[in-house]
């Protein structure tokens, strides 16, 4: 038996991916699955992006990329920054990784130490809480509800701070509960931050293009007391459809960016360059597609937070943003169909797959036991179809 590092053995697989794999099994063996746990929109990718990447294989950019990334786009990424966000980096402090999870996890085995404290507000996502442990970071979740709109308070943001704290995530728009804080509520949070300089403050913000308020998005770089020393995360999986070109990136203070580029030099180099060529096309050209495939994600929102409200032991809130449903649901916990008894979250999503056929995420998964993610980044009908099978199948739970 070959020896596997203590590192992997205490890492969990991703639930999102497992699920989604169950799901396709499932499919391959002839049933019918309405899949609604992997956060992928199924929108094409815009046509003007496409034709970029066909002219970049043509213009022979098939050679090994810069380890930071093709300096034409962090330029865009830093223009991009400029024109919708207001806040001024250089190229320089932009370094491209594959995906925003990529440069996440970058950020984290950068700048965190073995014992160093990471604040995560929960419901988290998935890998947040993996990323940490690989750092051999400690994890100091701080719980939120659905009554609270699944929001971090600044009290509770103070008593996590302790001697070792060195770095706090925040996601907003969130997966998986689709809050969009306030710039109120930001500030408050700067506030209590702005008294601990030893933070590093890492921003989420790949979900920035999809919300459905009429504020304007407010990233945490633009927050003068933590400019200094916040890292933005995003990239163009989610508002341009292209979760399967794996572009996203870091924008952070100087000595970051040249510690994840050292970092990605030695890991895994520059990443894609077709694929480069393709994210400077999103950044630079037309943003109709941004806006087209936003308003449908809204309705879609509407629809499925109509649906199950309808459906008893569901406790549904209203998203205002991302693509997710994560209703409370534990008041099914203890119930029986006569085969199957429902203990958590965890048996519901399996119980779920199985009897209605429709692919769901444990809450246990973000942190958050006693709830479940519902992506709605699919078809009005795959929705429709969704939460009928759904209400039927709990139906048959007392």
């Amino acid at each position: 038996m070959q020896r596997i590092s203590d590192r992997v053995n205490s890492l969990a697989v991703s639930q999102t991916l497992a699920m989604s794999q169950k799901s396709a099994e499932l499919k391959a063996a002839g049933v019918d699955v309405v899949n609604m746990s992997v956060g992928e929109p199924d929108f094409n990718t815009p046509e003007h992006i496409k034709e970029a990447a066909k002219k970049a294989i043509d213009q022979n950019f098939t050679f090994y990329s810069p380890a930071a990334g093709y300096m034409s786009l962090r330029k865009a990424i830093a223009a991009k920054l400029d024109r919708e966000n207001g806040l001024a980096y250089d190229a320089s402090q932009i370094v491209v990784g594959n995906g925003a999870k990529h440069a996440l996890s970058n950020v984290i085995l950068a700048t965190v130490n073995p014992g160093d404290e990471v604040i995560i507000p929960t419901p988290a996502w998935v890998s947040y809480v993996e990323m940490v442990k690989l750092a051999s970071g400690t994890c100091v979740t701080v719980p939120s509800t659905i009554d609270e709109d699944f929001k971090l308070s600044p009290a509770r943001l103070e008593e996590a701070i302790t001697p070792r704290s060195r770095a706090i995530i925040l996601c907003s728009p969130s997966n998986p509960t689709g809050s969009v804080y306030t710039r109120e509520e930001l500030q408050a949070l700067v506030n209590v931050l702005a008294r601990h300089p030893q933070i590093l403050v890492i921003a989420d913000e790949i979900y920035e293009h999809i919300r459905y308020n009429d504020q304007p998005f407010v990233s945490l770089a633009s927050f003068p007391e933590i400019a200094d020393r916040t890292v933005v995360i995003n990239g163009v999986s989610k508002a341009y459809a292209m979760t399967g070109w794996r572009i996203g990136y870091c924008a952070a203070p100087v000595e970051i960016a040249k510690a994840v580029a050292k970092l990605q030099g030695q890991a895994t180099s520059g990443v894609s360059s077709i694929a480069q060529k393709a994210a400077e096309a999103a950044y630079e050209g037309p943003q109709e597609c941004v806006a087209a495939m936003c308003e449908a994600f809204r309705r879609r929102r509407d629809l499925i937070v109509k649906l199950a409200s309808e459906i008893p032991g569901f406790n549904v809130n209203c998203p205002q943003g991302a693509f997710y449903l994560f209703p409370e649901v534990s008041s099914c916990f203890g119930k029986s169909d006569g085969a199957i008894r429902i203990g958590d979250s965890n048996d519901l999503a399996m119980y779920l797959l199985e009897k209605a056929h429709v692919a769901s995420v444990s809450g246990d998964a973000f942190c958050a036991p006693g709830y479940l993610r519902f992506s709605y980044a699919t078809s009005d009908d795959n929705i429709i179809k969704a939460m009928h099978r759904v209400a039927e199948a709990l139906s048959s739970l007392h």
